[in-house]
């Protein structure tokens, strides 16, 4: 149900012959008639200084909307707000998809990483072992084995198992 129209000043509603009505910048509906025994520019209810619009099918569709029944402007703007929630959820899932394509991406890229800096720990020679000084009571200098030589490979998660001829 459409809301009635009606002048905020003397009441009168629409008929034929029907005066036409203005509604105000401060947001009063005023006929024809009261509006010409009011000041230009001043509101006749409220006082205020206030511009005035007339009331037509010409008039914009936005203030055309203030008199209308709330149901008929929920079935005109429900197409509109569904079309606009659309495009966003379309929007927000293109740029979801950008975002898991860049996290993938990254991830591989972190786990190539991970894998060459394993393979080149895996490649570094062994530290040397160190000889024991040779002394006048030693003819032959025995190996001393170095901290990596303690039986684990850097490389494995395995101990290597020591030969018995050690």
């Amino acid at each position: 149900m459409a809301v009635p129209v009606f002048c905020n000043a003397c009441f009168c509603e629409p008929r034929k012959p029907t005066p036409r009505f203005s509604l105000t910048s401060c947001g009063h509906v005023i006929c024809e008639i009261c509006l010409q025994k009011g000041k230009k520019d001043e509101c006749l209810i409220c006082r205020t200084p206030c511009r005035t619009v007339f009331l037509s099918k010409q008039t914009n569709p936005d203030i055309q909307s203030l008199f209308m029944g709330i149901d008929t402007l929920c079935k005109k703007y429900s197409k509109e707000i569904t079309q606009v929630s659309e495009f966003q959820e379309k929007h927000h899932k293109h740029l979801l998809a950008y975002r898991r394509q860049k996290m993938i991406k990254l991830e591989e890229s972190l786990k190539k990483v991970t894998q060459q800096m394993h393979q080149i720990q895996c490649m570094k020679p062994p530290e040397q072992t160190t000889q024991v000084p040779f002394s006048s009571t030693s003819r032959n200098p025995l190996p001393i084995p170095s901290r990596k030589q303690n039986g684990y490979s850097s490389c494995s998660l395995h101990p290597s198992h020591p030969s018995t001829s050690e």
